[in-house]
């Protein structure tokens, strides 16, 4: 995950990215400036995990609208995602059907985090947990982020969702 600095690109959406188990790179800012992002580090083995499934509901209700759901693996709390990338793709897709973009496996701890989650975690605090979520508006300003106990159907999330939307 690296930094780059094409031109009119806010610095939250300033990286390039691999996507989840391919050798793809994508620039965020190129692929989803415009839209309402959400970004979320993820688990496939946590309590929490069952949100993959409301994720990928607010993703297909609100895609046409302009929202995208970014997922980024990661196995910093409680070594709750260990598998590799082929496996944790395998169960997002079987398990959830998750269609929703997901990337790299990410390291999102202040003490290790990847520079985007260094670049979110400085304005509005770093995940404590996995499903931690950041709402992002169309012109790449982080606007809030949620704990994990904060479900993708929560009516504040989704207000604040509909809101930049409409």
């Amino acid at each position: 995950m690296t930094q780059m600095h094409p031109k009119n690109c806010h610095p939250n959406l300033n990286f390039d990215v691999r996507l989840l188990h391919e050798d793809r790179v994508i620039n965020l800012c190129d692929t989803y400036q415009g839209n309402v992002i959400l970004i979320v580090n993820t688990a496939s083995r946590c309590a929490f995990t069952d949100q993959y499934e409301g994720l990928e509901a607010l993703y297909s209700q609100y895609k046409p609208h302009g929202l995208v759901v970014l997922g980024f693996p990661s196995n910093d709390f409680g070594n709750q995602d260990p598998g590799s990338e082929k496996q944790i793709k395998d169960f997002c897709r079987l398990t959830y059907g998750v269609q929703f973009p997901m990337f790299q496996k990410s390291r999102v701890k202040k003490s290790t985090a990847d520079p985007l989650f260094v670049q979110l975690g400085e304005q509005t605090g770093y995940p404590k947990w996995n499903f931690y979520k950041y709402l992002i508006d169309r012109n790449g300003e982080l606007i809030d982020s949620y704990p994990s106990f904060t479900s993708p159907d929560n009516k504040k999330l989704v207000g604040k969702i509909e809101a930049l939307l409409f």
